[in-house]
């Protein structure tokens, strides 16, 4: 079954492969790894190789899974869905096999929306001429910081119809940011136990961008000891800005 996803700019997660590692300040508090070890602790099956440490705490275990593919052929209505919530489609262990197989099921369903989203932005860059990229794939990076600027050059490179960039958790302000080529853009601040703040100015200058580029703009929390504790309130409203989405999503 899909999970349906408390993720404001979704509605269900899909998870072909778990397990991840950490490789920049965004991941230092990720909410993926403390929900793996709950999980496998509670004897999920398919978290079983996950919520174990590899290198000095770093990381947990990647596994792919076949049976997960069949999935979005049984859902009945159209959704919106995001793609390894639990895990990074374009990690080093996943093979180019794996991964065109889906987006094969991408393509396959296309009254589904999909959304896949990578901090490793350089391998997505190089495998991107490799992949066949369906009209109903939106591909984004996230970019917590302004060391990981890059990322938004790489998705540049992307053949995908949607570039979408994920400043979550945004970790610093963002000069230079150039939103060429992009097609939507959410913000958002950290939460749980160890969560970092977030100035507000951060993500008003990101908000401003996107007005004066035209590119839709999705405010997702402020953040705090949980998601919702600080609200999603910008300058007393909320920003849910989103692509345009095929008529039967909408509906």
């Amino acid at each position: 079954m899909a999970t349906r996803s408390a993720i404001e700019w979704t509605e269900v997660t899909w998870n072909p492969t778990t397990g991840c590692d950490r490789i920049s300040t965004g991941c230092d508090n990720c909410y993926a790894l403390t929900l793996a070890k709950r999980l496998k602790a509670m004897g999920a099956a398919k978290y079983q190789n996950d919520g174990d440490a590899r290198t000095s705490g770093e990381g947990f275990g990647l596994t792919l899974h076949q049976g997960a593919l069949r999935q979005p052929y049984t859902w009945r209505t159209p959704r919106i869905v995001f793609v390894n919530s639990m895990s990074d489609l374009f990690h080093a262990k996943v093979p180019l096999g794996f991964i065109r197989d889906v987006f094969a099921v991408i393509t396959d369903t296309p009254q589904h929306t999909y959304q896949v989203l990578t901090k490793r932005s350089t391998r997505l860059r190089r495998l991107a001429d490799k992949l066949e990229w369906p009209s109903n794939l939106w591909m984004g990076v996230s970019v917590e910081d302004q060391k990981a600027l890059y990322r938004v050059r790489d998705l540049r490179t992307v053949p995908a119809r949607v570039r979408f960039l994920s400043c979550e958790p945004l970790l610093g302000p963002l000069t230079g940011l150039n939103l060429n080529g992009i097609g939507w853009v959410i913000a958002g601040g950290e939460s749980g136990p160890g969560h970092r703040p977030l100035d507000p100015d951060w993500v008003l200058d990101i908000r401003d961008q996107c007005i004066q580029d035209e590119v839709p703009f999705f405010f997702k929390q402020w953040g705090g000891r949980t998601p919702k504790q600080g609200g999603r309130h910008l300058e007393g409203r909320h920003w849910d800005q989103m692509p345009e989405l095929p008529e039967a999503v909408r509906a």
